[in-house]
């Protein structure tokens, strides 16, 4: 009898209905699911398949911009051990500044006198300011022994390294959206800071003067540099990548083959070990998807 009276009550049971805020339903637990709740599970739906040559590729601008911190590391040496004098060292300053505005020409699609304006008056305030500052920048780190000078160098370069932008500019290049992100500004202040540290160690105003000129160029409009160029030409990019790690490589080798060593080992680490790794680790990846998960737009909500 008491079996009956069950079996008429689940008879008389509703069908349940997957709905999203009805509250709970009678006759069924809150929790309830029944047998359809995972024939729409998905699983790697979003999961990228990458290839490794691709990978490799765009390891190529980290690597890129190690050679580009290496080689202002290996000018700051050779000025601080007198190797090259200031005459030499304005001479670049000079040519490096020329090859910026041709690259810039070069590369950028709608070039105007207001733009080329623009950038020369800037570069007309850079270089104004810099030589006014550098008697400040001269006598700044009298008081603080050259050993914590050079660690603290050290530890801002580091800085410097992890949180640059290596997808992105220092500068918003001409005609982009978005400006640089925070953590590139607090890399491209670490760095400023290495420069002038170094910069107070020489021993005149005008040795100061170039090796802030030099540094800053570097910093500043080297990554605009190598980002107009990757636009405009993703295999004019590996060619100048190439041509740049071949020289750093140089460089360096003449300077301390230790450091050699050290720096192809990184560059070989960041352009093929980390590439591989990241291939390999997506064989582990399992993601699951399915009615559960968060509604996303599919437009930009301040459109």
């Amino acid at each position: 009898m008491e079996t009956k009276v069950e079996g008429n009550q689940l008879l008389s049971r509703p069908k349940w209905r997957k709905v999203a805020y009805g509250g709970m339903q009678p006759g069924y637990d809150d929790n309830y699911t029944d047998e359809s709740f995972l024939e729409e599970m998905v699983m790697n739906a979003n999961v990228v398949k990458r290839d490794m040559l691709k990978v490799m590729q765009d390891s190529v601008s980290i690597s890129q911009y190690l050679c580009i911190v290496a080689l202002v590391v290996c000018v700051w040496t050779y000025m601080l051990g007198s190797t090259i004098d200031v005459a030499s060292l304005m001479l670049l300053d000079v040519i490096l500044l020329g090859v910026g505005f041709l690259v810039l020409l070069t590369t950028t699609e709608k070039v105007s006198i207001n733009l080329l304006s623009h950038y020369f008056l800037n570069v007309a305030f850079f270089v104004s300011g810099l030589y006014v500052l550098a008697p400040i920048y001269h006598t700044l780190t009298r008081s603080i022994s050259s050993d914590s000078i050079l660690a603290l160098t050290a530890s801002l370069l580091v800085v410097h390294l992890f949180l640059h932008d290596y997808s992105g500019s220092t500068i918003r290049p001409p005609g982009a959206l978005n400006n640089p992100t925070f953590t590139g500004n607090v890399s491209l202040n670490a760095s400023i800071v290495a420069s002038v540290l170094i910069a107070s160690r020489l021993p005149s105003r005008l040795h100061v003067f170039a090796i802030m000129l030099f540094s800053l160029q570097v910093f500043l409009f080297a990554p605009l540099l190598t980002y107009c160029i990757k636009k405009y030409s993703f295999r004019l990019h590996l060619l100048f990548s190439f041509c740049l790690m071949t020289v750093t490589l140089g460089l360096v080798f003449t300077l301390q083959r230790l450091l050699f060593a050290f720096l192809l080992g990184l560059l070989v680490f960041v352009t093929v070990v980390c590439p591989y790794w990241l291939i390999k680790i997506q064989e582990y990846k399992f993601e699951i998807n399915g009615p559960w998960d968060e509604a996303k737009l599919c437009f930009d909500i301040t459109e």
